[in-house]
């Protein structure tokens, strides 16, 4: 679900629209926290899209919060 781009930073491999793999691996992260309700985007009560620790980029967002071992699952 994870890559790491080209600065080392896990990046979320599929993209804007990916509703539920980004609920699902939001539900599977010990590091999600909710970001501001002004910040959430995803309809679903727990999303990758809406956690503090996610940035967007251009074609999906990275995450400051997940460590690399986590990511490679």
């Amino acid at each position: 679900m994870w890559r790491a781009n080209e600065k080392g930073v896990m990046e979320f491999a599929h993209g804007k629209e990916a509703w539920s793999l980004a609920e699902q691996a939001a539900l599977a992260c010990t590091c999600f926290v909710p970001d501001v309700e002004e910040e959430q985007v995803a309809g679903e009560e727990r999303s990758c899209y809406d956690c503090r620790y996610r940035r967007w980029s251009v074609e999906s967002f990275t995450c400051l919060g997940v460590p690399a071992l986590q990511a490679a699952g």
